[in-house]
């Protein structure tokens, strides 16, 4: 067996310095590496003086990262390379002068030795700075001691070289973060139930949350509660989940702060682990609202493309008669307003021709008039028609369809025949006037409008009301200015300029040359009392037109048939109703007014009311 030959003392005092220097830098990193290897290196070997340098950019000047002399720390030394032993070092190589540094080195008075290690970077093999120690006395060669020298200036390196790729990393880190941070476009690192873990300004801007909320925020609690909507977000989270990709999704959202409507265009990739995703989304809101005012003015017009193709009653208002001109002239007044018009006359009066001119010289008049016939339209379709819907609301409900209430937005609707539409339509109809916005036929989200009512009945919608068959409330909503159309018995002096008119325009739709109507034919239009009005007329002229022989038109006595002086569906007065009324509910209680079987009580009056009605109506109990 070998023996181990004892260590002689040189050795010892040799194991004794690699001691304290290991102990003294075992558990430290960084700028207290550096300090506490200087100043155990001092301190193991004895000299004055020991520090860690590095060179900077021109090679041409050094800085301490730690140094210490005279059992003291000095802070923030730097100095020139040239004239001093350090430059040496430079060039890599270990330097070493035993004594007469001052003699060679002038800038170094007070130091008679020195030792300087080079920091070498082991990867690219660049001189990074060095490792010395320094004294006022000689410091003999000692081999064994320039070894253990040599290999904490190796640790040293190491230390100094991952400290700058640390530098490094940290700019490279900071320049990604300001990249991440000030893209134009929005970049979320969340999870898969869409909690954030970073999100860029960009993201936060658009989705208004502020900046404290995140991490941890939900994303998608920013997703309203629609069904498509909610469906969207359903498929792209699952595609993710399953591993897959969510390219070029589009989603609309509600901003954080405001509540806002936004729509956005999304992108997501699940990571390497497949917990988080990388989302990066752009703001498209401004293409989408886009897109639906497009589909709103291609909407509205194919309706004004369709409205040009039908057949009006009239192209203009003709006549001069003095009820026309107070017709007209109350036209003009209530058209500059926004004031909703109620039009009361005979069918066939031209109530729509009435419509159209109040919304031509309206301020709305650069926005469409949309028009609804209620009673052409079923009971079931009617309120899809106003209000509109959306896919999938009901059967047959294949498409979303926008309503004539949103394609009228800015413009006029013109709703005639009102006084047939359900009780049910009504309530809705109401609320629309009242609050200004109104839901799809199976949405949720409320639509906010602009519209200027106009309707139009041949009913005695007071009448309609005191029968419980017209609400009240919609009622005054829509008389705020009431216009009667006169009919056409009344305006007899039109009748000349209107035939004429007529007949011109027939005459070009058909072909034929008309240059008048005979005197005797006039005769027999002006004695005719037209229960049907204007359309009865305009029925009568064509007909003549299609059977005329000649330049001049004749009316057969047969297109105008004999009829009775009073006017079909001549409404009773309001008064003759009420009466009319009383006295029926009075015959019903044996004449009996008060009690709870009285006619008061039946007619919902108090029983001096009813008498002051009784009275002034004329009815004798």
């Amino acid at each position: 067996m070998t023996e181990i030959p004892p260590l002689t003392t040189p050795d010892l005092e040799e194991l004794e310095v690699l001691r304290a220097i290991v102990e003294g830098t075992a558990h430290q990193a960084g700028g207290e590496f550096f300090r506490s290897l200087v100043r155990n290196l001092s301190r193991a070997t004895g000299v004055a003086g020991a520090f860690v340098a590095e060179f900077l950019p021109d090679r041409r000047r050094v800085r301490a990262l730690a140094f210490w002399q005279d059992a003291a720390w000095l802070d923030d030394v730097e100095w020139d390379l040239p004239g001093t032993p350090c430059e040496d070092v430079l060039s890599g190589r270990l330097c070493h002068y035993p004594s007469g540094v001052s003699q060679r080195f002038p800038a170094e008075p007070d130091v008679e030795s020195y030792l300087g290690v080079p920091l070498r970077d082991q990867t690219s093999g660049e001189i990074l700075g060095h490792l010395a120690v320094f004294d006022g006395r000689a410091m003999p060669e000692q081999p064994r001691l320039l070894y253990t020298f040599q290999i904490f200036a190796a640790r040293a390196a190491a230390e100094l070289s991952r400290l700058r790729a640390a530098e490094q990393l940290m700019q490279s880190e900071q320049r990604f973060r300001d990249l991440f941070d000030e893209a134009p476009i929005a970049y979320v690192h969340e999870d898969l139930q869409s909690r954030f873990l970073r999100a860029n300004r960009t993201a936060l801007r658009i989705l208004g949350v502020p900046a404290a909320l995140v991490p941890g925020f939900v994303g998608r609690s920013l997703v309203p509660a629609l069904p498509e909507a909610q469906r969207r977000v359903e498929e792209a989270f699952a595609g993710i989940g399953r591993g897959g990709d969510s390219a070029g999704v589009v989603l609309e959202l509600r901003r954080y702060d405001d509540g806002r409507p936004i729509w956005i265009q999304w992108w997501s990739r699940p990571d390497g682990g497949g917990l988080f995703t990388r989302t990066m989304f752009v703001d498209i809101t401004e293409q989408v609202l886009m897109e639906r005012r497009q589909a709103k003015l291609q909407a509205q017009n194919r309706y004004l493309q369709d409205e040009i193709k039908a057949d009006h009653d009239f192209d203009l208002i003709v006549g001069d008669s003095p009820p026309l001109r107070a017709l007209l002239q109350q036209v003009r007044k209530v058209a500059a307003t926004d004031a909703s018009v109620l039009i009361q006359g005979e069918s066939g009066t031209g109530k729509e021709l009435i419509a159209r001119a109040i919304h031509s010289a309206s301020p709305r008049r650069e926005q469409p008039l949309i028009k609804v016939n209620c009673a052409a339209l079923p009971a079931g379709l009617i309120e899809s028609e106003l209000f509109g819907h959306e896919k999938g609301a009901f059967t047959g409900a294949l498409h979303k369809r926008v309503g004539r209430f949103e394609l009228a937005d800015g413009g006029s609707l013109f709703l005639d025949e009102i006084g047939e539409i359900s009780a049910e339509t009504q309530v809705k109809l109401l609320r629309v006037l009242q609050e200004r916005e109104f839901e799809r036929v199976g949405g949720q989200k409320p639509i906010k409008v602009d519209v200027r009512i106009i309707a139009a009945t041949n009913r005695d919608l007071r009448r309609e009301v005191a029968e419980k068959r017209f609400r009240e409330d919609l009622f005054y909503r829509l008389n705020v200015f009431p216009l009667q159309t006169p009919p056409l018995r009344e305006r007899a002096s039109d009748i000349p300029a209107l035939a004429t008119f007529m007949a011109g325009k027939f005459a070009a739709k058909l072909g034929r040359r008309i240059d008048g109507i005979q005197p005797p034919a006039l005769q027999r239009l002006l004695a005719y009392p037209w229960p049907g009005n204007i359309r009865e007329l305009e029925n009568v002229i064509e007909r003549a037109t299609i059977l005329a022989d000649g330049p001049w038109l004749d009316i057969a006595p047969e297109l105008l048939p004999q009829v009775s002086s009073e006017p079909l569906g001549a409404p009773a007065t309001l008064s003759e109703v009420t009466r009319e009324h009383i006295v029926a509910t009075l015959e019903q209680t044996g004449w009996v007014v008060e009690g709870p079987n009285g006619a008061a009580a039946k007619l919902d009056m108090k029983p001096s009311t009813l008498r002051y009605r009784m009275k002034k109506l004329g009815i004798a109990q």
